[in-house]
């Protein structure tokens, strides 16, 4: 799909903590849309990975990209009940996990089931992706206070977000806006909701399209 085209599906994506999911319900509202989330918290070896990712690595992974493509193939069949559809997250994105956790022969035979598993899915209409600082991603981890987070690190988020970084500074499979999310509130300021559901819809966006609303004083969110 070009830019020019209808948005339908939209999918948010970003580093844990970084309020994909809190974006994704703020829109799935205004939009009266289908909802799909990650659904992390069926993952039985998530927690372990988090105290030993070497150890638990491949089983995390391997979980994670059958879920997910469980949820997503539904998107196949479309829904009769509603015009548009949010995401909290693509499934190209589960290659950055294993090729930041996998390797080896694990990472070989992930490639192999990949890209079968991709081939018929849909893909969004539109891709957000939230960029957040450090500080701030650590800050939203801690101040939610998920048991199945507690042994997440400073060093594996900052290894995440430069795998994103990377990943998405060179991503041109869907129309795509890139939004600094370090010092802007689309939670509790609904002018800077707004002005991204604005450039979500707006007719003449790019392809790719870097967008920060410039911050304002009224507090940032924890989300």
């Amino acid at each position: 799909m070009d830019s020019s085209g209808e948005v339908k599906y939209i999918a948010i994506e970003g580093v844990i903590g970084s309020g994909k999911t809190t974006l994704a319900r703020k829109l799935r509202d205004k939009l009266n849309a289908e909802l799909i989330l990650e659904q992390f918290e069926a993952n039985p070896f998530l927690e372990k990975f988090y105290m030993d990712r070497k150890r638990f690595a491949f089983q995390t992974q391997m979980f994670f990209l059958i879920n997910r493509y469980k949820q997503q193939e539904i998107l196949n069949q479309g829904n009769l009940f509603t015009e548009y559809t949010v995401c909290d997250y693509i499934f190209d994105k589960d290659r950055i996990f294993a090729y930041l956790n996998l390797s080896g022969e694990e990472l070989k035979l992930y490639e192999s089931i990949f890209p079968l598993l991709a081939r018929n899915l849909r893909k969004p209409d539109l891709v957000v992706f939230l960029q957040s600082g450090l500080d701030r991603l650590m800050y939203n981890i801690k101040m939610r206070g998920r048991k199945i987070e507690r042994g997440i690190t400073r060093s594996y988020i900052e290894e995440l977000s430069e795998a994103y970084n990377h990943f998405f500074f060179r991503y041109s499979d869907t129309p795509l806006i890139i939004l600094n999310s370090t010092d802007i509130d689309f939670v509790n300021n609904e002018q800077d909701f707004e002005e991204l559901y604005k450039q979500i819809f707006r007719k003449d966006r790019g392809v790719t399209e870097y967008f920060k609303p410039e911050a304002r004083k009224s507090g940032l969110t924890d989300a």
